[in-house]
Order: C-alpha cells, then sequence, then structure tokens
C-alpha cells in the first residue's frame, strides 16, 4: 500500500463514522446533549470538520471553505475562521445549531473532498516537511495529518456514541 493509499483509507473511515452519526437525524436531535454539560452530535460533527477545514486550509496556505459560500449561516454562526471550538464553554457550544444533518454531511464532505486533494499528492519527503515550529519538537506534515485524524475520529466516535444514547431514550 502506498502512503497516499494509506492516508486516503484513514481518512475515507471519518466520512464513514460522520455519516454514520448524523445521516437521518432531526435539527433538535443534532442539538441535543446526553446530559447537561456534555456537546451535542452537531457540535461535535461540526467541531471536527471545523478543525480539519482549518489545518488543512492552512497546509495548502488557502482560504477556510468555512469562509466562504454559507456554510457559516447554515450553523447559525458568523464566518469566524479561529472558531474551531478549541475551548468552547457549555453557552459557546450550544450556539452551533446545524439547520439540519445535510448541512452537517455537506460541509464535511466538501472539506474532506479538500482533504483528500492534499492526500493524493502527497509525497514521503512532504510528509518530513515542518509545517508548525511552535511546538517541540516542530510539526510535520506527517504528523499534522495524524493528528487531525485522530481528533476527528475521537469526536465521531463520541457523536455515533451521543446518537445511540439518544436513540434509546
Amino acid at each position: 500500500m502506498e502512503r497516499n493509499e494509506l492516508l486516503i483509507d484513514l481518512f475515507g473511515r471519518i466520512d464513514e463514522h460522520v455519516h454514520e452519526a448524523v445521516d437521518g437525524l432531526s435539527a433538535e436531535m443534532l442539538t441535543t446533549t446526553i446530559e447537561q454539560g456534555t456537546n451535542s452530535i452537531g457540535w461535535l460533527v461540526w467541531h471536527l470538520t471545523r478543525v480539519q477545514d482549518h489545518h488543512i486550509s492552512a497546509l495548502l496556505d488557502d482560504d477556510q471553505l468555512w469562509q466562504s459560500g454559507d456554510w457559516a449561516a447554515r450553523f447559525g454562526m458568523p464566518g469566524d475562521p479561529d472558531n474551531t471550538g478549541y475551548g468552547h464553554s457549555v453557552a459557546d457550544a450550544s450556539k452551533i445549531r446545524p439547520e439540519n444533518a445535510q448541512a452537517l454531511i455537506d460541509y464535511y464532505d466538501a472539506v474532506a473532498a479538500r482533504t483528500r486533494t492534499l492526500l493524493e499528492r502527497i509525497t514521503a519527503a512532504d510528509l518530513d516537511r515542518v509545517v508548525d515550529e511552535r511546538w517541540d519538537p516542530p510539526v510535520t506534515l506527517g504528523v499534522r495529518l495524524i493528528s487531525v485524524a485522530d481528533d476527528d475520529i475521537q469526536h465521531a466516535g463520541q457523536a455515533t456514541y451521543a446518537r445511540g444514547i439518544l436513540e434509546r431514550r
């Protein structure tokens, strides 16, 4: 298996989890929490998509998809490119209100397609390129991609778990 195929498979698994977590859910279910103080399915999927959009855009030295089109409006949010959900309070998280499951899927699929384009052209040398010197050791492209995938998989799993609980109520 080539490195590109491996990374595409890794990120493709996120696609499956995102769709499983939100397909067919109402806007109400997307914003319901399983317990006070926890994150909703809508927030979890919005956040994992924002993180991927934010980080991949930086790697591409391009604008985030969040800033184009009507993505922010479909979530009841301003188009702040720095708002990825990191550090959100319960009140902040409750403001993420996707208009429906399709809004989450559409935004995620657009971001995932952009990520796949990057992954298709990565070389072995690219993976060793330093992309963030704020850390010790500095972060390489390979490490950043694994970090994004890890974060996204965790949140997609949380969203799927929350869905299972909500559907049993």
